[in-house]
């Protein structure tokens, strides 16, 4: 089994690999590297990686308030449960201890690994599948893939929508003291120049990002465009202007569903996986028999050969079952998506049974 050749780049980095064991090393780089790999690693894993414990003294002596000593040290456990905490950037693997320093932890016992950004991780599997390898090439080779912030501005209040692999986050809202009867001519005008530098300097926090719509119902947005060629040039050469019917995260949600991040970075994944629920939920509405969904239509589809795009939440690839119909839907030639449920495509899709697929034919 070969699985990477050279792959370098701002995001996941391979160190280390043994294709006849199973063992890949890897040093997750940014945010969404932690949320692939918390689709990659599976129950029966063994994963290392550093880890910390308190140490009680050996002399029996009471230090630090009896909370022991912080050690350092590189951990083994098989995988039991593995979690992934978007909002506070943690990645926790829990499972029994497999190999360790024995003198500072007893072997069999139960330990959660915290992986962290900069730290290797090291995971060993019985059989890599050509899923978990595809998501792994995926996630190394996405530095070479543009990430975007829309921004949603409305009078005097703005929302951020910053678009990742594996989902998007909110940032905001940013609030502004423009509108008001009382405020004369001279002081708005500060007001306004105040707001939008506000606007540009939590932009500024976000230095990878290559793309920016700015996104509203009214005339802000235009405004606030002509504040950056002024005032922040280099912020307005990547910036574009996009009418929407609502600001907020409503504004934000419609970017996505218009395509226009697809066709500022053709591969960003979230615009792309919303547009292709969209479809289906456009056929389901149509009452089309090109579409099927949930497990035991989605089956029978595949057995025909029927599949043109098969649509899968990650929560279900892991699924021996969903496996096998994912793999004779690409070999009919059928083109497979797996969709994340941390937006509100995925949820969708979820909720029709979490596997669905639009078809060439229809289907008895």
């Amino acid at each position: 089994m070969e699985f990477f050749k050279d792959f370098q780049g701002v995001n996941m980095r391979i160190v280390y690999q043994d294709t006849k064991r199973g063992i890949i090393e890897l040093v997750p780089e940014t945010l969404d590297d932690l949320w692939h790999l918390s689709h990659i690693i599976e129950p029966g894993d063994m994963v290392s990686s550093k880890t910390t414990r308190r140490i009680q003294d050996s002399t029996g002596e009471k230090i630090r308030s009896d909370r022991g000593i912080k050690k350092t040290f590189f951990l083994g456990i098989k995988v039991e449960d593995i979690s992934f905490h978007k909002y506070t950037g943690k990645l926790r693997a829990t499972g029994m201890i497999e190999h360790g320093p024995e003198d500072l932890v007893p072997l069999g016992s139960h330990h959660t690994l915290d992986l962290k950004l900069k730290n290797s991780v090291k995971i060993q599997k019985e059989k890599w599948s050509r899923w978990n390898i595809k998501r792994l090439e995926n996630a190394v080779k996405s530095s070479k893939k543009p990430s975007a912030i829309v921004v949603a501005v409305e009078d005097d209040v703005a929302d951020l929508g910053i678009i990742r692999q594996y989902g998007i986050d909110y940032y905001g809202p940013i609030m502004g003291q423009i509108s008001g009867k009382r405020i004369v001519q001279k002081n708005r005008k500060k007001a306004i120049s105040d707001f939008f530098t506000d606007v540009a300097n939590s932009l500024e926090k976000f230095k990878d990002v290559q793309s920016i719509i700015l996104a509203g119902p009214g005339f802000t947005k235009g405004e606030f465009y002509d504040f950056l060629k002024d005032n922040y040039p280099e912020m307005a050469k990547i910036s574009i202007i996009e009418n929407t019917g609502a600001g907020g995260r409503t504004g934000i949600s419609e970017v996505l569903k218009k395509g226009i991040i697809e066709d500022m970075a053709t591969e960003n994944r979230i615009a792309h996986e919303m547009r292709a629920v969209e479809e289906l939920l456009a056929e389901i509405g149509k009452s089309s028999k090109l579409v099927a969904y949930g497990k035991k239509e989605v089956k029978t589809a595949s057995n025909a050969g029927a599949i043109e795009k098969l649509l899968v939440v990650d929560e279900l690839v892991r699924e021996l079952d969903v496996e096998k119909i994912m793999e004779l839907a690409e070999n009919m030639g059928g083109k497979v998506l797996i969709v994340s449920t941390e937006h509100d495509g995925g949820k969708q899709l979820n909720s029709l049974g979490g596997i669905a697929a639009l078809l060439r034919y229809g289907i008895n």
